[in-house]
């Protein structure tokens, strides 16, 4: 007997789901076993069902889906944290297993819904949510399993690697490369989400969460995007032997959980300093498996509605066998949470410094007044006009609140920066 699906949302990826069903349909059946039947389609745009050929089971009112009593499993790929925590508590409540592609919902409701899952003895999958088409949800709950996971860190937003890739490989602006990715359209007209961190600190939440089996939220993320990075910075790292990637990080330490998003100079020979242009990739570390990386599009119909199916797949095949839900809500350790004034790496400043005597041992009085010890530092050019010079510093390891008071000192000083500038400063990943 078939297993009959309720897809709610018509858009890129619910069109590449049901594109998928059409598809293989048969081929799941003959090859494994899997039966299941597209029972009804949900969203507010006729014309989009009646592009993919299922006008005839579409409707326009998501209730008729959940109170449907012959759908056993219901597919929201709508989005957003309100209607959607609808559609997905309300069907969980329906007695239905839920399978979404929602980043934002479970990073922000996540113990809510895995909560109403158990309660109601259905499943909840959702690996679609980090990673696009990359499985790296499943591993950690299934593959990984066995081990402790001490750290997994991802380039996760495929808008902002492009991004930093042109602007690393072809010294293009900021607001060059963000006009290049919306023309080519791997960024929104409004791409806040993106190059603010916010989708990456929602996925690595998730990561997070379930790596760690603690309860992690987008409000634990401290979070920065890549506005303020100039080609400058990337051909310096370069010339460093570094890449400068929007990173999601996640640690386990002796203090607590370390979760954060923010750019990053990453070694070249590390393996994700390699993921370039709209592509993903997931480094986790545990402690038999040693390191594992999970790597392709992290983006686009095709590669989320693969995630999306596989899921969905998953879940028939425990409907039809009569499994119930095997890996529910992990998070039961409580780990305390490190702040970001608190994590201890090196760092990279670059000051336009007004060009005089005595400058030097004024920047050198800032970083030693707070413990900060300076591994090298370049001037990496003069604008005699301008009467400016540019100092690079790289650091040796230190608390972020030192650094951060180090830079409040040298912007307190008179005559040190030059005048409207603002130090940039980027972190330095390593293995």
């Amino acid at each position: 007997m078939a297993v009959k699906i309720g897809l709610i949302g018509t858009g890129t990826v619910g069109g590449g789901c049901i594109e998928i069903i059409q598809k293989h349909k048969e081929g799941f059946k003959r090859h494994f076993g899997i039966d299941l039947e597209l029972a009804q389609v949900c969203s507010l745009q006729r014309e989009r069902a009646e592009e993919y050929g299922v006008a005839d089971i579409f409707t326009d009112n998501f209730h008729d889906v959940l109170e449907n009593p012959e759908i056993d499993v219901v597919v929201e790929v709508i989005g957003g944290t309100t209607f959607a925590r609808t559609v997905v508590t309300e069907a969980l409540k329906a007695g239905k297993h839920v399978v979404t592609a929602n980043k934002a919902l479970m990073a922000t409701y996540g113990e809510e819904i895995m909560k109403l899952a158990a309660e109601n003895e259905r499943e909840i999958a959702f690996e679609a949510s980090v990673g696009g088409g990359i499985p790296i949800i499943g591993p950690l709950k299934h593959s990984l399993i066995a081990n402790e996971i001490s750290s997994v860190i991802g380039i996760v937003n495929g808008t902002t690697n492009y991004m930093l890739t042109r602007m690393g490989e072809d010294g293009l602006t900021y607001d060059d490369a963000l006009a290049e990715a919306q023309a080519k359209g791997f960024a929104e007209a409004d791409p806040t989400a993106d190059v603010d961190g916010l989708d990456a600190a929602a996925k690595i939440a998730i990561l997070s969460s379930i790596a760690f089996n603690s309860r992690v939220t987008m409000a634990d993320v401290h979070t920065e995007g890549i506005r303020s990075l100039s080609p400058v910075d990337l051909a310096t790292a370069q010339e460093m032997g570094y890449c400068v990637k929007l990173l999601a990080i996640g640690n386990r330490t002796d203090a607590g959980i370390d979760v954060r998003v923010h750019p990053a100079m990453l070694p070249l020979d590390h393996p994700l300093a390699t993921v370039n242009g709209v592509f993903n990739a997931i480094y986790a570390v545990g402690d038999f498996v040693g390191e594992t990386m999970f790597f392709g599009e992290g983006a686009g119909a095709g590669a989320a509605a693969s995630a999306v199916m596989g899921d969905v797949l998953e879940v028939v095949r425990h409907v039809q066998a009569g499994i119930k839900p095997l890996v529910g809500c992990t998070c039961t350790d409580n780990l305390p949470f490190m702040k970001i004034e608190d994590t201890v790496q090196r760092y990279y400043l670059r000051c336009k410094v007004v060009d005089r005597p005595g400058i030097l041992a004024k920047m050198a009085s800032a970083f030693s007044n707070h413990g900060v010890s300076v591994y090298s530092m370049i001037q990496r050019g003069a604008d005699e006009q301008a009467n400016t010079a540019e100092l690079v510093y790289v650091t040796h390891s230190a608390k972020d609140s030192e650094i951060m008071a180090a830079i409040a000192e040298m912007k307190a000083m008179d005559n040190v920066l030059a005048e409207g500038e603002e130090p940039a400063v980027i972190r330095l990943a390593g293995k």
